[in-house]
């Protein structure tokens, strides 16, 4: 049996995570912002003439396709490096307004200023495992 310990600098941790929640209702209100402005109602997901709305809406559903991955890597990997996992986090999070920033261009290209939000998740990822197998006593 494994006791685990949560360290009080998880906080930075619950932190970003919250912090998340915030970046994903920035982005919805771009979307509806952009629905009032271009005209598309509900429940059109993508409109069949404008482009920009389409990237708007697409930059939204593209992190909510990645949110609950992130969310589960923060939270577990946050456990064994809180402040790091935290950073990491951030890094994501930092990378998501870009890459929506850019996106919101309708130039879809400009979504790609934002990549460097994988250093983020890479690393979260690398806590989780590293967390998962010395739960497991193999390192």
């Amino acid at each position: 049996m494994v006791t685990l310990e949560i360290p009080s600098d998880y906080g930075y941790v619950i932190l970003v995570s919250v912090g998340s929640a915030f970046v994903n209702t920035w982005m919805a209100m771009k979307v509806g912002a952009a629905r009032r402005k271009y005209e598309i109602k509900y429940p059109i997901m993508y409109s069949d003439s404008n482009n920009v709305f389409n990237c708007i809406q697409r930059a939204h559903q593209n992190f909510l396709e990645n949110y609950t991955q992130f969310q589960v890597l923060l939270l577990l990997g946050g456990i064994h490096y809180p402040r790091l996992g935290a950073a990491a986090g951030l890094v994501w999070l930092l990378g998501r307004i870009v890459y929506t920033i850019g996106y919101s261009t309708g130039d879809p290209q400009k979504r790609m200023r934002g990549g460097f939000q994988y250093v983020g998740l890479l690393f979260l990822l690398y806590s989780s495992v590293h967390f998962g197998v010395g739960l497991l006593g193999w390192i």
